[in-house]
């Protein structure tokens, strides 16, 4: 092919061979940890942000793969055109396909001849466009039969505004390969003058872009998924914190019960949400006044996170107070919340604990279902409470539970909790941190303040659960 004088520049001069090398060589070494990078780094696990980032890489691999290419043809120098006489019986050759796993190599490049009306092709754009090498090259006129009916329009018109307005071509369309298969080439072209500046010929540069495009739709796929996924998980997070907020009492300072005996309860509670905000679950804490006088004191979770967990949270509690006031014992009562468990429509395992407590006689009943025992403190020495059998909620179809019993003093002080008030320790580890604060405790001056102190103990670590602690000070 012929150099070219173009309507708005000159030729541009051919690279030095060392600087393309030189390119060529970070290229390469660039996306070798690229590829390095998304192979040890992005598993496929099905989650949409893992597909996403394994798409980005991908994309950033093929351009670099593409990159070096081009910087190699441009050491090489421009293809030689294609032969005009062919060979004969090449036409029936089958066109060679551009070697795989390149994207933006597949370059071709093209010169109409206005004044001859004759077409010049490189190799490659024949590869392309999935023609024989030994077929003619298609002229202007011929060009918009292997293109798709709807994208004709829009290449009549590039065409025309490139060789009548002198525009430049720059744009995208689909063609048609004999072979049945559909590609997207991205043609950039330019009007060739002659030397009394009219139009001579129409030089132009197609790239298959198809694997590109591919590439891109899939990141931005994977892209809106990881959006949509995360508009979910917000939406739920939102309903979670609601619910929680709605159910849980708003307590604010310290609560005092009493029914007109001098041995009232000052109570206090607060529920600490885990250190990853997003995490929402099935903590609660509760106090209520019962029609005979007496107080139920509550806490429990469920197992998970998520708004289903917290609204079957809502249902338990609900379900707890209900029965509570209608004078179901402790025992009874984890036996029915376990039925309630195992056959909701969102079967998960539970752990609880249910006290009654009695002004009139200062006792304490109580029982549980796989959770941590209360904690008394009294004279500044804790304890705690010997637990009746009780195994999760929702582990077994009809279990039966234990009770216990417990007689206070005026200003003892109970401490219930549940898992992860203590970060990274539970069970006994975690009652043996609770217990050495019995000094400060026994010291405070109300539920609140006792409260205050347990936080301010635990607030600074990293918690991976939320919890629930809640403080009842037996009355004088």
């Amino acid at each position: 092919m012929s150099p070219h004088v173009f309507a708005d520049r000159p030729a541009a001069q051919p690279p030095e061979h060392g600087s393309v090398d030189a390119l060529i060589t970070q290229t390469r070494r660039l996306l070798g940890d690229v590829d390095a990078v998304r192979r040890e780094a992005v598993s496929d696990d099905g989650d949409p942000e893992r597909r996403w980032q394994r798409a980005l890489y991908e994309l950033a691999v093929h351009q670099l793969s593409d990159l070096d290419k081009h910087l190699a043809q441009l050491r090489d120098g421009p293809p030689r055109p294609a032969v005009d006489s062919p060979v004969p019986g090449a036409h029936d050759s089958a066109p060679a396909e551009p070697q795989s796993g390149s994207l933006l190599s597949r370059v071709g490049s093209a010169e109409w001849n206005l004044l001859t009306d004759e077409a010049s092709w490189s190799g490659e754009l024949f590869q392309i466009l999935g023609r024989s090498p030994g077929a003619p090259p298609l002229t202007l006129d011929e060009l918009p039969s292997v293109v798709h009916t709807d994208d004709q329009a829009m290449l009549t018109r590039m065409v025309t505004d490139c060789l009548i307005e002198g525009k430049p071509i720059d744009g995208e369309f689909r063609i048609l390969r004999a072979d049945g298969t559909a590609r997207t080439v991205h043609m950039m072209g330019e009007p060739v003058l002659d030397a009394d500046g009219s139009t001579a010929s129409m030089w132009a540069v197609l790239r298959d872009v198809s694997e590109l495009r591919r590439t891109q739709r899939t990141v931005r796929e994977t892209h809106d998924s990881l959006q949509r996924r995360r508009h979910i998980e917000q939406t739920e997070h939102r309903l979670a914190v609601e619910l929680q907020e709605a159910v849980l009492p708003p307590w604010r300072g310290s609560l005092r019960f009493s029914q007109g005996t001098p041995h009232d309860l000052d109570l206090a509670a607060r529920h600490l949400p885990s250190s990853m905000g997003e995490l929402v679950g099935g903590d609660w804490y509760d106090a209520l006044e019962l029609p005979d006088g007496q107080t139920l004191l509550s806490v429990g979770g469920l197992s998970g996170h998520g708004v289903t967990v917290t609204s079957g949270m809502a249902m338990l509690l609900g379900a707890l107070r209900g029965m509570a006031v209608t004078g179901t014992r402790p025992a009874e009562l984890m036996g029915w919340l376990n039925q309630l468990t195992d056959t909701s429509v969102q079967p998960s395992l539970g752990s609880a604990v249910c006290c009654r407590y009695d002004p009139r006689s200062r006792t304490l009943t109580w029982a549980q279902a796989g959770h941590p025992a209360p904690l008394l403190f009294r004279d500044g020495v804790g304890r705690a409470l010997t637990p009746p059998e009780g195994m999760l909620l929702g582990a077994t179809p009809g279990a039966t539970y234990g009770q216990a019993e417990e007689s206070l003093r005026a200003g003892d002080l109970l401490l219930l909790h549940t898992d992860g008030l203590v970060p990274h320790r539970s069970g006994a580890a975690a009652a043996n941190r609770l217990l050495d604060l019995a000094p400060r405790l026994t010291e405070a001056a109300t539920a609140q303040d006792c409260v205050r102190t347990v936080f301010e103990e635990f607030a600074a670590y990293e918690r991976a659960d939320e919890a629930c602690v809640l403080v009842a000070r037996i009355g004088s």
